[in-house]
Formats: C-alpha cells, structure tokens, sequence
C-alpha cells in the first residue's frame, strides 16, 4: 500500500510488521484488509482534515481495532472493542512502546464504534474513527480521491465485505449478547439473531434498587 497511497505509508518497523502478521494469523482476511484499508482512509481523512497523528499509533489503531471480534483476550465478559483495545495496549508496551502511546492507540479502538466522541478527541482518535466510518457504512467517501480509493480497494479488496462483515459481527456477539448494551452493536443481533431484545435504559432506570 505504501507504494500505491503516498498519504497512507505503512511504517516500515518489526514492530508494524509483527502487528500485521498477528492480524493475519488471529483474525480472518476480511478484517485483515478491512483494517489495512480503515489505515489507508485514516490518513487520507487527516490529510484532508488537517490532522498530524503519528502514523505509526494510527496503524495500530486500525490494524487491531476490530481483533476483539475473533479472539477474546479478557477473562471476563466485556465489549469487543475493549478485548481488542487491551490486547493492543499490551503488545505495544511490550515491544517497548511508552504507556503515552498505548493509551492512544487503547482510546482510538475503545472508542471506534462510538458516535460522536472520538472525531473531537486526538488526531490519532479522530482519524482512526474516520477511517473506521468510511470502509464499514461509506461516510466521507465521497470526499477521498476516487483514484486512490480505487488503488486501495486493488490492494486490499472489499470481496463480499457487508455480508460477511455483519455475519462476523452476528458469530461474535450472539454468545456475549449483554456486552452489546448501549451499542451500535444491538442492531446487529436485533437484525439477525432470533429472540434477541434489546435491554433499554428505560428498563434499567425502573428496575433499579430504589422506591422511586
């Protein structure tokens, strides 16, 4: 990709390296590519926008922002988003990234999925949430170069990307429904698994431990 976009350069270090090989063996190809082109719009976002992020953290952000979908990291039952966010803090801090610069990438993919905050945070944040919202529902595509767009989706192609994105979403969740709480993700099993129903605030606020 570095070659075809010259705004999304993927950081030639053993540290980016280990992260795409990591995607490669733990998650599946539609989030492979998925997450190579969310880096790819990041920072064509950025460059419109712009934003400076560091590259680097954003290349993170994007190739481990949905690694939660596939492999639970935590012993305990939690949103996606965060099994994914605390497996990438962890393996940077590892390879002797600052807890600075964990925290970043840990808040880009905590946040991707939610509306509203992260495009007001951080350029990293930001920029990782654009990418995100351009390849999975389209938003500010029409704003991206259609030639580098096209270069991006040659090296990384979409394939039968809604179908089989939603169906990872479906295979995911349905075992940890609770976690989707609050969530874009409800819809997802709303849509496609049977009896599933969403729990509201609503219900929450009257079933509370209080007499009124």
């Amino acid at each position: 990709m570095s070659e075809i976009i010259p705004a999304a350069q993927i950081p030639e270090t053993a540290a980016a390296a280990d992260a795409a090989q990591w995607v490669r063996d733990h998650t599946s190809p539609l989030i492979y590519h998925h997450s190579r082109r969310v880096f790819a719009f990041a920072m064509m976002h950025a460059r419109l926008l712009g934003l400076e992020p560091d590259p680097e953290l954003v290349y993170y952000s994007a190739m481990f922002h949905d690694a939660g979908l596939l492999t639970p990291y935590s012993r305990t039952e939690q949103r996606f988003e965060l099994d994914g966010a605390d497996h990438a803090r962890r393996f940077l801090l590892d390879r002797g990234f600052s807890s600075a610069a964990a925290d970043v990438v840990w808040t880009a993919i905590a946040l991707h999925t939610t509306p509203g905050v992260p495009v007001r945070m951080g350029p990293e944040i930001a920029a990782t949430t654009y990418g995100v919202l351009t390849d999975a529902i389209g938003y500010g595509l029409e704003l991206l170069d259609p030639a580098e767009v096209a270069a991006v989706t040659a090296a990384d192609p979409r394939g039968d990307f809604k179908q089989e994105f939603l169906q990872t979403f479906v295979d995911a969740l349905k075992d940890r429904p609770d976690t989707t709480f609050g969530t874009m993700n409800a819809d997802v099993l709303a849509e496609f698994v049977p009896g599933f129903r969403r729990l509201s605030v609503v219900e929450r606020v009257r079933s509370a431990a209080w007499p009124t």
